[in-house]
């Protein structure tokens, strides 16, 4: 017959193969726990369905038997009959103890034929016949047939020869019906039995591994305190195969800091090297009202102004490689609002701080008071009278935190806002300032891999974002 499966059918079929395998998959890449489960319950479900065919297998191979029995019984009743003198052979077959044998088409019958000619039969038959197989040399056989009214019956045949007769052919039947019925019957409870068995198994297996995995979970709960600042090293009080782990961890922490500590000392060590050199030129330079000496005197301003910036730079990119660093960002925002308002008290800006209370900056608090302290030195210095600070989650990471700095300001157009990144620009001389702040925290920004861009505000003047990586409390 051709197949009337269209391919649209065929290739929406294939799809959802692939969807389902994908998504298995994807989980077992997702979660180790889920793997486990899926596999201990794959191989419980498998093994329950095997167990469950061998054991219906098993109960019908019984029931065969013990209707082979039965068979086998009222085949030594017909031989017994046969064998009794004529007068009283008839009468005995009569007398064959199931009363089937007298029900017509009810299942059960036998018949006694010589070369295909019936001799005696059962009056269940009611007319009809069996239809045997011929012997071909065989004493005895059992197989199933279709009776009469279509019913499976399971037939044993014997041949069988008395006296100096010829042989004769001896059938008894019996219907499969019952058979079947128990064995379905069977099959059904068998199949709730071990489906409850199952999902016991199922839900073993995902309490075992649960529990089995909670020690890993713990190691990464410690893990994280750590990484949030909260502990210093990795709980090593775990089972014996993930304690060596822990130790490992905590010897890597341990690693870390002494090279950050290293780096941080020779920052200070290079720092302290170039000071006295450097304010030694300046002092020199500043005793004589030459040229040369004014010019070398703001080369080293420069050079103490260079020095500082990448001594500094080098500190922060030790410390964003330092584990377990971070700081609550809200304190830090709240100092620094009530510093700006002191420090440009003429000016008396007002301040609107919105923040999350909730967010750690992963990263040295210094560095986020630089930050702050840039943005809202410039905000102060350019708005007419608001200054607006907003500190939340960032929409596109749970990982990462929005600060954001508006003005009410004049503003910037699209080139000067491209300008005023730059190191060392500066767009209006007659503001003081060096130049550099917007650049540093172009810096400190990129350090800690995050990012920092200026914008328009809802309030008129300048809107300056910083991206930076943050952490939950």
């Amino acid at each position: 017959m051709p197949d009337k499966t269209s391919p649209d059918s065929k290739q929406s079929q294939t799809s959802l193969s692939w969807n389902v395998i994908g998504y298995i998959r994807k989980k077992q890449q997702a979660s180790l726990a889920w793997r486990l489960i899926f596999v201990a319950g794959l191989w419980a479900l498998v093994s329950l369905v095997v167990a469950g065919a061998i054991l219906v297998a098993l109960f019908r191979e019984a029931g065969e038997k013990a209707l082979d029995e039965r068979l086998e019984v009222h085949m030594t009743a017909i031989v017994s009959a046969l064998a009794a003198d004529e007068a009283q052979k008839y009468s005995a077959l009569r007398r064959i103890g199931d009363p089937r044998f007298s029900m017509p088409l009810s299942g059960w019958y036998w018949t006694v034929q010589r070369n295909g000619k019936v001799l005696y039969e059962s009056d269940s038959l009611f007319g009809d016949t069996l239809s045997l197989k011929p012997m071909n040399g065989e004493l005895a056989l059992t197989r199933n047939i279709i009776g009469p009214a279509g019913r499976e019956l399971r037939v044993l045949q014997k041949r069988i020869q008395f006296g100096g007769l010829q042989p004769v052919t001896i059938a008894v039947a019996g219907s499969t019906k019952e058979l079947g019925e128990s064995t379905a019957s069977f099959a059904w409870q068998a199949a709730i039995t071990l489906g409850i068995l199952g999902l016991g198994l199922v839900a073993a297996i995902f309490l075992q591994v649960r529990f089995g995995l909670r020690p890993l979970t713990e190691l990464q709960e410690s893990l994280g305190r750590v990484r949030q600042g909260k502990e210093e090293e990795v709980q090593e009080n775990l089972p014996k195969e993930l304690k060596p782990l822990a130790v490992e961890l905590n010897a890597l922490i341990h690693s870390n800091r002494e090279v950050v500590e290293h780096s941080r000392t020779q920052v200070g060590n290079l720092a302290h090297a170039l000071k006295t050199p450097l304010s030694v030129i300046t002092n020199e330079a500043r005793s004589s009202d030459e040229p040369l000496a004014l010019k070398v005197s703001e080369q080293a301003d420069i050079m103490r102004g260079q020095v500082q910036h990448y001594l500094e730079k080098a500190r922060m990119a030790a410390q964003r490689r330092v584990i377990g660093v971070s700081c609550e960002a809200a304190p830090v925002v709240t100092r620094m609002a009530r510093a700006m308002e002191k420090i440009h008290r003429d000016k008396q800006p007002e301040f609107t701080v919105d923040m999350d209370e909730t967010l750690l900056f992963r990263g040295e608090q210094q560095d986020l008071e630089e930050i702050l302290g840039n943005l809202l030195d410039n905000a102060c210095k350019w708005c007419d009278k608001k200054v607006s600070v907003t500190l939340k989650n960032n929409n596109s990471s749970a990982s990462l935190i929005s600060l954001i700095v508006e003005d009410d300001g004049p503003g910037l157009g699209a080139d000067e806002k491209k300008r005023a990144l730059r190191r060392g620009q500066r767009l209006d001389e007659t503001v003081p300032g060096t130049g550099l702040g917007l650049s540093i925290i172009v810096d400190i920004a990129g350090i800690y891999g995050g990012s920092f861009e200026l914008g328009d505000s809802e309030l008129g003047g300048l809107k300056a974002t910083v991206i930076l990586p943050s952490l939950t409390i």
